[in-house]
């Protein structure tokens, strides 16, 4: 299984952005367990990014929701960034 880590600017916009919103909180928790068992299941629509966030990738968490991440190693992710498209990218 994959471990994953939070960053602390991951953290601070993971709060902001649930603050008031147990559903995305939710959502995210069940997005992370499929992120753990497979980072690319279809169910996540994980992609490559390009430009300044080449070395990371990204997955989908609901509609406009996307968790900007990267691989430490094959057993590690780092999740970098919370938000929506327009925040993250």
């Amino acid at each position: 299984m994959i471990r994953v880590s939070w960053d602390d600017g991951f953290k601070k916009s993971y709060r902001k952005q649930t603050a008031r919103n147990r559903e995305l909180a939710d959502r995210f928790a069940q997005n992370v367990e499929l992120l753990c068992k497979d980072p690319h299941t279809p169910q996540l629509r994980t992609h490559k990014l390009s430009g300044k966030l080449r070395d990371c990738w990204a997955f989908s968490c609901g509609y406009d929701v996307r968790v900007v991440f990267r691989f430490i190693d094959a057993k590690h992710i780092l999740l970098i960034d919370f938000g929506s498209h327009d925040e993250v990218y």
